[in-house]
């Protein structure tokens, strides 16, 4: 029986930025134009939701 694809997961994984991934903090840092030592800082300091490091990068 074939499985249904389903978008379960995918907000959720949006919603996130995993300071370990490169392929994340390299998209976020081309996306915020800061560098990916401020985004894996930022990673640090707020936590993983993606709203809280972009409100810390925009706050330095």
């Amino acid at each position: 029986m074939a499985k249904t694809q389903t978008s379960r997961g995918r907000a959720q994984d949006r919603a996130r930025v995993a300071g370990g991934q490169n392929h994340l903090v390299n998209y976020e840092a081309k996306k915020e134009g800061v560098s990916k030592d401020t985004v894996k800082k930022s990673v640090k300091n707020a936590g993983n939701s993606r709203k809280k490091v972009e409100a810390e990068i925009d706050r330095h």
